[in-house]
This record gives structure tokens, C-alpha cells and sequence, in this order.
């Protein structure tokens, strides 16, 4: 599963935010059935039963207020904690090992490699594929031509829009090589499902003998 094992060091620091999400949401869920399990068999109908209401009250202050300042906290650090780790992951460190350019258009992409006269076009019947070199930090910048996409690859837990007018910038640096799904992740229209990708990581070699052959070796 990606969240266990993420390809890329970006996933691996989202990866935390990932376990303490799942484990306050796991928190919340057993608090919220005890107390409906709490309630079913201690006010559950009994054989002795005279049918009278039991204790009836309209304010409880002491409740209302944790039930309140409770959640507040909870949101709050949560907020805390994703703000510090999207800040590590967003920031853009100097001297990138490799930029790609990533153009969204329904229903495909274009990767194009920047002083290397590189540019790999798809379509929705035939996918491009975007090479990476391992361990090597990568520059996208993403941008789309009509309107809003997701550039996403699952194996790497990262994900981010393509919206018109607008260029994304972030880093991905590879961990494992092999070959991994891309894919749009914001419905676009017709042919959405058709927006895909491969990414295909290679050892520094072979990605810098590719890039010298203008992208025609096989990696």
C-alpha cells in the first residue's frame, strides 16, 4: 500500500500526516460507538419497565462545553501538524537535478524537458511516460491549457492540481524504480478515466544517457 511504503521522499513526509489523521479519526469513532453502545443498554427497554420517561434534562454546561472545546483542539493541531509537513514538502530547494514541464489538456499530457529538445505527447488510447532519474530530486511545473486536472501518482502519495492559468511548482524525488500509474484525479469530462500516465524511474545512468540521446535510447 502506498501510505505503508510511499516511492518518493515527498510521500514519506506526508506518510506521518497520513497515521495521525487515520488515528484521530479512529479516536473520534470509538468515542462517538462507545457512547452509542453506552446508551443502548443502559436505557434499553426492560421487561419491568413501567413505560415512564427516565430522567429528563434540557442544559448540561460541563458537556456542552467539551463537546465543544474538544473538537476545537483537535482541528487545531491537526492544522498544525499538515502545516508544518506541507511546508517542508512545498518548499522548493535550489538546483533541482531535473525540471519537467507537465501540460494537462483533456484527456492527456506532455512532458517536456527543458534544454534537452525532449517532449513526449499522449493521448487517451496511448499514455505517455514520464522518466525520472532515482534519488534525484525532480522539478514539475504543472500547468493545464482548459481546465482544472490533478497530476497524481499514487505510489508516491502526492498529488496536485493543474488549474488554468496558473503554474505549480514542487519537487518529486524518486526512492524505488519501476514503473508507476499516473492519472488525472479531478474530473474533467468525457474521457476522464483515459487521463493517464506512467512514470518510469531509472538509475541516474540510464536517465542522463536518455536525456543525451534526446530521448530515443531505451531506459
Amino acid at each position: 500500500m502506498p501510505i505503508l511504503n510511499p516511492a518518493s521522499v515527498q510521500g514519506m513526509d506526508l506518510r506521518g500526516d497520513w497515521y495521525i489523521f487515520f488515528g484521530a479519526a479512529m479516536f473520534v469513532a470509538v468515542f462517538v460507538y462507545a457512547l452509542i453502545l453506552y446508551s443502548v443498554f443502559k436505557w434499553r427497554k426492560r421487561r419491568d419497565d413501567d413505560g415512564s420517561l427516565p430522567p429528563q434534562f434540557h442544559k448540561n454546561p460541563p458537556i456542552e462545553i467539551t463537546g465543544v472545546v474538544i473538537p476545537i483542539i483537535m482541528v487545531i493541531g491537526l492544522f498544525y501538524v499538515t502545516y508544518l509537513r506541507e511546508g517542508v514538502v512545498d518548499f522548493l530547494k535550489p538546483s533541482p537535478y531535473a525540471t519537467v514541464d507537465v501540460a494537462a489538456y483533456r484527456w492527456a499530457w506532455q512532458f517536456r524537458y527543458p534544454g534537452h529538445n525532449i517532449t513526449v505527447n499522449g493521448t487517451p488510447r496511448n499514455p505517455p511516460v514520464l522518466v525520472m532519474p532515482l534519488g534525484k530530486m525532480t522539478q514539475i511545473n504543472l500547468y493545464s491549457s482548459d481546465v482544472v486536472h490533478a497530476f497524481w501518482v499514487p505510489a508516491f502519495l502526492f498529488k496536485r492540481d493543474a488549474t488554468p492559468g496558473y503554474t505549480m511548482h514542487f519537487d518529486i524525488t524518486p526512492t524505488r524504480t519501476g514503473l508507476f500509474r499516473g492519472e488525472c484525479a479531478e474530473y474533467c469530462g468525457l474521457d476522464h478515466a483515459l487521463m493517464v500516465f506512467t512514470v518510469k524511474v531509472v538509475p541516474v545512468a540510464d536517465y542522463d544517457r536518455w536525456l543525451a540521446s534526446g530521448g530515443t535510447t531505451t531506459t
